[in-house]
C-alpha cells in the first residue's frame, strides 16, 4: 500500500475519532440527555454565573413579612381605639370628655347602690344593683346614641353620594361636590362632611381626612368612600362612574338590611315579650298584694334567690339577643 494511500485512512480515522469525542462525549445517551432535559435552565446557568448573583430571596420575604406584621399590627391598634370610651363619646358627637363620664358613671353607681340599703335590703343586692346601674347604664346609653347616629348617616349617605356623581359628570371639581354635601345634607352626614371639608382646606391630605371620618364613624360605607377615592387617584379612571357603582351598592345594602329587619321582626317581638313578662308579673303581683312578695323582697332566702332570678334573666336575654342580632 502507497504512503499517501496510509496518511490518508489514518487521517479520516482521527477525524472520525475526533468528531466522535466531540459530537458525543457520552453526552448524547438517552440517560445523559434525560438528565440533562431534567435540569432547569437557571439551575444549568447558575453553576457558570453563581460568582455573579446574589441570592436575596430571603431577605425580601422577610422584610415583606415585617411589614405585614407591623401593617396588621397597626391594624389591631386602630380598631382597638374605636372600641375606646373616648372613641365611643366621639362617635356619639358628645362633649363629654371620658374623665367626666367616668365619674358621672360613679356617682350613678354610689346613689343606686345606696338607695336599696336605705330601704332595707341586703348589701350585696345592693352592690349587684349598683354596679349594673353605674357600669351598664351609662355604657348602654352610649352604644344606644352612637347606633342611632351611625344609622341616620348611612340612611342619607347614599345620597350625598348621587350629590357627588351628578356633580362630577356635571363638571364640578370634587372639593365642591363635598362643599355641597357639607352645606345641603342633613345631619349627621353634613357635620362628617363639613369637617372633611374644613380639614382639606388648611393642607390636610384627602385620605387622612376620610381616615378621620373613618374614626368618627366607623362603618363600612365610609371605608368603601375612601377605598374609591384613594384607587380613583392613584390610578385615575372614572370617578362618576365609580361613585354611582358605589351607590348602587349601598343601596342595595340597605335594602337588604331592612329585609332582614323585617324578617327578624317576628323573632324580637317574642323576644321582648319573654324578657319583659317575668318581671311584669311580679311588679303586678307587688302592685296587687305586696304582703304575698314581702318574702322575696326582706327576707336572706328571698333575696338570694331573687339575685339568682335577675342573673338567669339577664343571661336568657343575652342569649335571645345574640339568637336575632344578625351581623350584615
Amino acid at each position: 500500500m502507497e504512503p499517501s494511500t496510509i496518511m490518508a485512512i489514518l487521517g479520516a480515522v482521527g477525524v472520525m475519532i475526533v468528531g466522535y469525542l466531540i459530537l458525543d462525549s457520552g453526552g448524547n445517551s438517552p440517560k445523559r440527555r434525560v438528565e440533562k432535559m431534567s435540569i432547569p435552565q437557571n439551575e444549568a446557568r447558575k453553576s457558570v454565573f453563581s460568582f455573579m448573583k446574589v441570592d436575596d430571596s430571603s431577605n425580601r420575604r422577610k422584610i415583606i413579612e415585617s411589614s405585614l406584621a407591623d401593617l396588621e399590627k397597626d391594624q389591631k391598634t386602630k380598631s382597638k381605639k374605636r372600641k375606646g370610651l373616648k372613641a365611643k363619646l366621639i362617635q356619639a358627637d358628645s362633649k363629654m370628655d371620658p374623665r367626666t363620664f367616668t365619674i358621672m358613671s360613679i356617682i350613678i353607681g354610689v346613689v343606686s347602690a345606696g338607695t336599696p340599703i336605705f330601704f332595707g335590703l341586703s348589701p350585696l343586692t345592693s352592690v349587684g344593683i349598683g354596679f349594673v346601674c353605674g357600669f351598664g347604664l351609662p355604657r348602654f346609653v352610649l352604644n344606644f346614641l352612637v347606633t342611632k347616629r351611625q344609622k341616620q348617616f348611612t340612611a342619607h349617605f347614599s345620597d350625598a353620594m348621587d350629590i357627588i356623581v351628578r356633580g362630577v359628570r356635571t363638571g364640578l371639581p370634587l372639593g365642591d361636590c363635598l362643599r355641597m354635601i357639607a352645606h345641603e345634607s342633613p345631619e349627621p352626614v353634613r357635620g362628617e362632611f363639613t369637617r372633611l371639608v374644613e380639614g382639606e382646606s388648611v393642607g390636610v391630605p384627602l385620605e387622612i381626612c376620610i381616615e378621620r371620618m373613618y374614626d368618627r364613624m366607623p362603618l363600612s360605607e365610609v371605608n368603601f368612600f375612601g377605598t374609591v377615592l384613594s384607587i380613583q387617584k392613584s390610578t385615575g379612571g372614572n370617578l362618576g362612574e365609580s361613585l354611582d357603582n358605589l351607590s348602587k351598592v349601598l343601596r342595595g345594602r340597605k335594602l337588604l338590611r331592612e329585609k332582614i329587619k323585617a324578617l327578624a321582626a317576628e323573632a324580637k317581638v317574642s323576644a321582648m315579650i319573654i324578657g319583659v313578662l317575668p318581671p311584669g308579673v311580679m311588679a303586678m303581683v307587688t302592685a296587687v298584694n305586696p304582703e304575698y312578695m314581702a318574702d322575696l323582697y326582706f327576707t336572706e332566702t328571698g333575696q338570694k334567690n331573687l339575685m339568682i332570678s335577675v342573673v338567669m334573666m339577664a343571661f336568657g336575654i343575652f342569649v335571645m339577643r345574640k339568637m336575632i342580632n344578625f351581623k350584615f
